[in-house]
C-alpha cells in the first residue's frame, strides 16, 4: 500500500487484503544516546513503510470497535488505505475509512480535495457504501485552515463543492456524469464524516498495544501480582503434574500413586506445591506477555529456555528427580538477557517455563527407558 496515493478516477473494485502480522523481536529496542527521543519525533523521520507498520500496529489497538480491519493492496486503492468494518458485510455496511498520508508537512485542503473526490467517487460508482467516517491520519495533522474545515462541517461541503465547480486539475480526472453525480451525493452528505486523527490521539492508543514498549524503547509497564495457585490442578495442568506424580512415584512407589496422595506427603507435596507454583508463575509471565509485548515474544523466550535445558534433560541420570533438579537448576544459569522479557521475569518464572514444555511434550522426567 502507498501511503501517498495519486488520485485514480478508475479501475477495479478495491482489493482488500488483511494486516501483515508485525515484525517480532525479542531483543529490546535499541538505547539510543543522549535525552530519549519522544515517539512522535521518532514518527517525523518514519519512511512509507515504517508509517504503514505503525498504522498496523495502531490498528490492533482499535480493532475491539470492529468486526474486521483490512488494509487496501493495490494502486486503484479507490480513496481507501485502512477499511474498518462494523459489521460482517463488510464495505456493503457500516464501515470506516482512515486515509494514511506520511508528508513532511501538514494537509492542506489541496490534499484533502482530492481523496474527498476519490471517496464519494467510490460511491457513486457502487465501489462501496458512503463510510461512517473518514479519517485523515498523518503524522504532522491537518493544518489550520483544513483543520478549521473539518471542525465547521457546513463549511467544509461549501468549499468542497467550489472546488468541484471551479473544475481544476483533479477534477478533470473525471468525466461530466461523474462529477455531477458526485455533487448531488455530496449535496446530502453530512460533512461531518470527515475527521482527522492527531498524532497524539494515534499514540494514547498505541501505547496500549503489545507494541508500544517494543517500537519506542520505552520501559514495560509494571507486572501484576501472580495468583497464587489453586489447590487442585486445573484440566490444563494434567501432563505436566502427572510427569510430576512419576517423579515422585520413582522415588516412593507405595505412597506416591496418584497427585492427592502426593499432595499429603509430607516431602514431596510441598515440593509440587513450589512446581506448580513456578508454573503459575510462568502462565501470569505469558499473559502479561500477551498484553505488553508483540505476538511470538514470549514464545521466543521459552525456545530460548528449551534450547539451553533440553541437552541437561537428555543426559543420563539416576533418577527423574535428579533430572528435574538439574534442568530447573541450569535454567536459573541460562544467559536471556537479551529477551525484553526477562527484566519483567524471575526464576520462578524460568522453573514455570520448564513446567509448561513439560505440559508440551517437549520435557518429561522419567524416562522409562532407564
Amino acid at each position: 500500500m502507498s501511503l501517498a496515493t495519486q488520485p485514480h478516477a478508475s479501475g477495479g473494485a478495491p482489493e482488500l487484503t488483511d494486516f501483515p502480522v508485525p515484525v517480532v523481536s525479542g531483543s529490546p529496542a535499541p538505547a539510543l544516546p543522549g535525552s530519549p527521543v519522544p515517539p512522535a519525533h521518532r514518527i517525523y523521520f518514519y519512511s512509507p513503510d515504517e508509517w504503514e507498520v505503525f498504522i498496523t500496529e495502531w490498528a490492533t489497538g482499535v480493532a475491539v470497535s470492529y468486526r474486521q480491519i483490512k488494509q487496501l493492496g493495490g494502486s486503484g486503492d479507490r480513496g481507501v488505505d485502512v477499511a474498518a468494518f462494523k459489521t460482517d458485510r463488510g464495505l456493503e455496511a457500516a464501515w470506516d475509512c482512515f486515509q494514511a498520508k506520511h508528508y513532511d508537512g501538514s494537509l492542506t485542503v489541496s490534499d484533502a480535495f482530492p481523496e474527498m473526490l476519490k471517496i464519494f467517487h467510490g460511491v457513486v460508482d457502487a465501489f462501496y457504501c458512503l463510510p461512517d467516517r473518514y479519517v485523515f491520519v498523518a503524522p504532522r495533522g491537518c493544518g489550520p485552515t483544513l483543520n478549521r474545515l473539518l471542525s465547521k462541517p457546513t463549511e467544509l461541503r461549501k468549499k468542497f463543492l467550489e472546488l468541484l465547480d471551479a473544475r481544476g486539475t483533479v477534477t478533470r480526472l473525471y468525466d461530466e456524469q461523474a462529477l455531477k453525480s458526485i455533487r448531488e451525493l455530496a449535496e446530502s452528505t453530512d460533512f461531518s464524516i470527515f475527521q482527522s486523527l492527531e498524532l497524539n490521539d494515534m499514540l494514547d492508543i498505541h501505547r496500549k498495544t503489545p507494541y508500544f514498549a517494543a517500537r519506542f524503547g520505552t520501559a514495560l509497564p509494571a507486572r501484576p501480582p501472580v495468583e497464587q495457585a489453586p489447590a487442585n490442578p486445573s484440566p490444563g495442568e494434567a501432563i505436566y503434574v502427572k510427569k510430576l506424580v512419576d517423579v515422585y512415584n520413582e522415588q516412593d512407589p507405595a505412597s506416591c500413586t496418584d497427585v492427592d496422595s502426593v499432595a499429603a506427603h509430607a516431602k514431596h507435596g510441598p515440593h509440587l506445591q513450589r512446581q506448580r507454583e513456578a508454573f503459575y508463575s510462568a502462565e501470569a509471565l505469558r499473559l502479561y506477555a500477551r498484553d505488553s509485548v508483540p505476538d511470538g515474544t514470549y514464545e521466543l523466550l521459552q525456545d530460548d529456555v528449551y534450547t539451553g535445558v533440553i541437552d541437561t534433560a537428555e543426559a543420563n541420570h539416576s533418577s527423574g528427580l535428579d533430572r528435574l533438579r538439574a534442568v530447573l537448576t541450569q535454567s536459573g544459569q541460562l544467559d536471556l538477557g537479551a529477551h525484553t522479557l526477562i527484566s519483567m521475569s524471575n526464576l520462578k518464572d524460568r522453573q514455570g517455563i520448564c513446567h509448561q514444555l513439560a505440559n508440551a511434550d517437549k520435557l518429561t522426567w522419567v524416562d522409562t527407558d532407564e
